[in-house]
């Protein structure tokens, strides 16, 4: 039997169901835990899954719903991080059985943060809260590098960001996407062979190219198709007040 590849897109802003039918509403990309599930659900569950992300993030909890299902699937799931990783959607990207990270991509980790109110004592209790889903946060980030989670939770509080390279030793990710320019090219032939620097040169730009030609078309998807739809953003938003 043919194995198919389901293709799963983390990108925008990771939310919560309810809110990712507000995203859609007005075209807005979103991440959300029942679109992954219903990629996921569909076909057979030995599909293998491709994961790409190009996110900065967003609800740490729809994150984790995301991480988990992609864990428990029965599928290899691979992940491409295609531009960059961050918060939230550094955890979904430790989900691959394998991770591939361009080598223009970064991931970005930091504590998680709240915007709330209250006493003294709502505060107090906030910290720990805020503390224990940090714990969460670099549980997965150990369970695949294998680091520490002191030194994980140090990283974090420094928000650091991390490139390809590093990426891979520390091991956030397994490899470098595209071609490795620097590895030796053996041939049997009388034709001169293209080396590997230009055909990675060339994989760069048409990668570039794909991801500039993505963000035109999504950004003409994203615009409201009528008036009425864009007046009422802009009143949610509370950038105007509602005639």
């Amino acid at each position: 039997m043919k194995i198919l590849t389901k293709t799963i897109d983390i990108k925008g802003t990771v939310v919560d169901d309810e809110t990712a039918a507000f995203y859609s509403f007005f075209g807005i990309p979103s991440a959300s835990p029942s679109a992954v599930a219903q990629i996921l659900n569909d076909g057979d569950d030995d599909d293998d899954v491709e994961v790409n992300v190009a996110s900065n993030g967003g609800d740490v909890f729809s994150a984790s719903e995301i991480y988990t299902m992609l864990r428990q699937s029965k599928a290899n799931v691979t992940v491409n991080i295609q531009g960059l990783a961050a918060s939230a959607a550094s955890v979904i990207a430790m989900a691959g059985n394998k991770v591939n990270i361009s080598p223009t991509a970064q991931l970005m980790i930091h504590q998680a943060a709240s915007y709330g109110g209250g006493n003294k004592d709502d505060l107090a209790h906030e910290i720990n809260v805020l503390d224990g889903i940090d714990k969460s946060i670099a549980s997965a980030y150990e369970s695949k590098t294998g680091m520490p989670q002191g030194d994980l939770l140090k990283m974090m509080a420094q928000e650091t960001w991390i490139g390809a390279q590093e990426a891979v030793d520390k091991g956030f990710a397994d490899e470098i996407m595209f071609v490795d320019e620097k590895q030796a090219a053996f041939s049997n032939a009388t034709a001169n062979v293209v080396p590997k620097s230009a055909v990675n040169k060339l994989l760069n730009l048409l990668n570039k190219s794909e991801k500039t030609e993505k963000l035109e078309n999504t950004t003409n998807e994203s615009q409201p198709t009528d008036a009425l739809k864009q007046s009422k953003l802009a009143i949610l938003l509370g950038k105007e007040k509602e005639k």
